[in-house]
């Protein structure tokens, strides 16, 4: 399966998905020196997103998620890729501080069972 999505930050970057239908909240939620969710809310709660495909609908929170996102990079704990529904300022900025590649306008339900995607030019192409 192959879905077209938007162009945040390019990049091509294969990888293990980490999916949730959970918004992420990266300031407070995700602990930057180790890539771990921290959100005790979240049902991703005690995973690592580093090196990860991260799949998620959107962002909430703090345009400080944005610095965290960067330093998750900083600290080489950054996901390997995003793959979103709809991104919103926060991540897109983080995203783009970090150099992440970053793809949103997909339908991300369709990725709910995928366990290793590629990413190259917006097309999101599932390998398992």
């Amino acid at each position: 399966m192959r879905l077209k999505g938007r162009v945040i930050v390019e990049g091509s970057v294969e990888g293990e998905v980490l999916f949730t239908d959970y918004p992420i909240t990266f300031y407070g939620g995700v602990d930057m020196k180790t890539g771990r969710i921290i959100q005790t809310d979240h049902p991703l709660r005690g995973e690592i997103i580093s090196g990860k495909i991260l799949v998620f609908p959107y962002g909430v929170g703090s345009t400080v998620g944005s610095y965290v996102i960067y330093g998750l990079k900083k600290y080489g704990k950054a996901p390997k890729a995003m793959i979103l529904r709809e991104i919103d300022t926060v991540v897109a900025t983080g995203a783009v501080l970090a150099g992440i590649p970053t793809v949103d306008k997909i339908d991300i339900e369709k990725l709910r069972n995928a366990k290793r995607v590629k990413i190259k030019d917006g097309v999101v192409e599932v390998l398992e």
